[in-house]
């Protein structure tokens, strides 16, 4: 008797610890093991915070990750719809529709990073705000407006706009020209950092400032709406053809620090979205599985944002603000790989 429930207990122990340790070795699964990812970022470093998040997360699942390299956003979608480049997790859409037809025969969009937070529109100083009347874009057309807002002298207010191949740059010259303000207002596209930075120092020394932002984003942080600067709503929604249907978007009810409310920033508000190639989803189900897990909290980008413009924007800087972030939240990551790796083993 002795004999035979030792050994009974023993191989019922054995298999406990077999079932026990099936688990422990799907965690520790490396299904990107051998593959190299070529991930991509944009122009702009407002993103760079969760890029680097998705980058690491990939490679807890055992992908070398080439890059980020940062593309403008016509050369991105062309690269990832012919394979060049692999993805990105910076889709801004409806703002980026008008890329579709260029990368929907090859690539898609998967999983979001944030919904609907995304807000774009043009602010002005509260106090110019209120000593003009400042309400909409209309008002540029005022000589009054335009002669406090012009900081080079050329009879036009100065507005700090988006550099060539972004997005928003396509919708700002549309709007210039649905309201006639070409006349009126000279928009700086040099580099957007450094002309946002230029015109926080106007606004330290008293000068009237009036830019173009998008959330999250540092400016909002630095200059808060509804004390530092305020909304500005445009003259009446006038969106690009490839946006014409999101009329009603473009309109916000509870934007702090709007002139209105309802407020009409003329932007539609904006889901942040991965995209990526599509032979690259098929041939990788966990990455594909960990895009559509994965999402990064706006709050917490702007406050990560704000450490960007406090100093800490070297890639090295970012790097660790994204592996702090995993670390502070262990069991989300944790959730996303679980669901990656579950993918891979169908």
């Amino acid at each position: 008797m002795t004999a035979p429930n030792l050994f009974t207990k023993l191989s019922g122990a054995t298999a406990l610890a077999a079932l026990m340790t099936v688990p422990a070795f799907a965690q520790d699964s490396q299904p990107g093991e051998g593959t190299t990812i070529q991930m991509a970022q944009p122009t702009w470093d407002t993103g760079y915070f969760y890029t680097q998040i998705y980058k690491q997360a990939l490679e807890e699942l055992g992908y070398s990750v080439e890059g980020p390299v940062a593309l403008d956003n016509p050369i991105f979608y062309q690269a990832v719809a012919q394979g060049d480049q692999d993805l990105w997790v910076d889709g801004w859409f409806p703002l980026h529709n008008t890329y579709e037809s260029t990368f929907q025969n090859g690539a898609e969009k998967v999983g979001t990073v944030a919904e609907g937070g995304a807000l774009e529109g043009y602010l002005v100083s509260a106090d110019a705000q209120e000593e003009f009347d400042i309400q909409s874009l209309e008002d540029f057309k005022r000589d009054e407006v335009k002669e406090a807002f012009d900081r080079n002298g050329d009879g036009k207010a100065d507005m700090v706009a988006c550099p060539p191949g972004w997005g928003c740059e396509v919708n700002i010259s549309h709007h210039m020209e649905a309201y006639g303000l070409e006349d009126h207002i000279n928009l700086v596209k040099a580099g957007y950092s450094a002309s946002m930075a230029d015109a926080v120092a106007a606004e330290e020394q008293g000068n009237p400032i009036f830019f173009y932002t998008w959330t999250p984003n540092w400016t909002v942080n630095v200059l808060k709406p509804g004390e530092d600067v305020m909304w500005i709503e445009v003259p009446e929604v006038d969106l690009p053809e490839d946006m014409a249907d999101l009329e009603d978007a473009a309109t916000m009810d509870g934007v702090e620090g709007c002139v209105a409310d309802p407020c009409t920033l003329g932007f539609p508000a904006n889901d942040i979205v991965p995209v990526a190639n599509t032979e690259f989803l098929e041939a990788n189900p966990a990455a594909r599985a960990l895009l559509e897990e994965a999402s990064v909290p706006l709050e917490d980008v702007f406050e990560q944002n704000a450490k960007m413009y406090d100093g800490e924007n070297e890639p090295s800087d970012i790097e660790q603000h994204a592996a702090t972030w995993i670390e502070n939240n262990r069991d989300t990551v944790d959730g996303w790989l679980e669901a990656a790796r579950s993918a891979a083993e169908q």
